[in-house]
């Protein structure tokens, strides 16, 4: 006899996704965890984290994320804990703030270059937001744009 056949769940990332390390000033995705991803059980991903990754030719996220961990004044702001995360990884600077995902457990919500952020879906950043009791870390709008730097490194 044969056996039943069955399809199974198969998870990718955005096609807007960039699907390689950036070099420096280069794009990455910003995202946010979905309802898949435990928050709370987490030891990691913390609520309020600024993320940014991209994604790997076997379909899962390469992510680098900054959680604010030891109150640092200068990353209250969400976009300077994505801005921070970026610059790890462009730099690719050892780091315990980075993970490999299942594309189920986050959302694309924009990108980040050298430039700033531009958000593609800012309603779902300020939901990631308001669950984090984060709101006032929020972005001004949907483009933030970096101050213009001669010693960014």
């Amino acid at each position: 006899m044969s056996e039943e056949k069955t399809l199974h769940e198969v998870a990718t990332y955005s096609k807007d996704t960039p699907t390689s390390r950036p070099d420096l000033d280069g794009r990455a995705g910003v995202f946010v965890p979905t309802e898949k991803f435990d928050v709370a059980g987490s030891t990691s991903i913390r609520k309020g984290s600024g993320i940014a990754g991209f994604g790997n030719p076997d379909g899962s996220l390469t992510v680098y994320f900054e959680n604010n961990r030891f109150d640092d004044s200068s990353l209250h702001k969400w976009e300077n804990k994505v801005r921070k995360a970026y610059d790890r990884m462009v730099m690719n600077a050892p780091t315990v703030n980075k993970a490999k995902l299942d594309p189920k457990m986050l959302e694309y919500v924009g990108f980040i270059d050298g430039q700033g952020i531009q958000l593609k879906h800012p309603e779902l950043l300020q939901h990631w937001l308001e669950q984090s009791g984060a709101v006032d870390t929020a972005p001004a709008g949907p483009i933030v744009v970096w101050p213009k730097s001669k010693n960014r490194f």
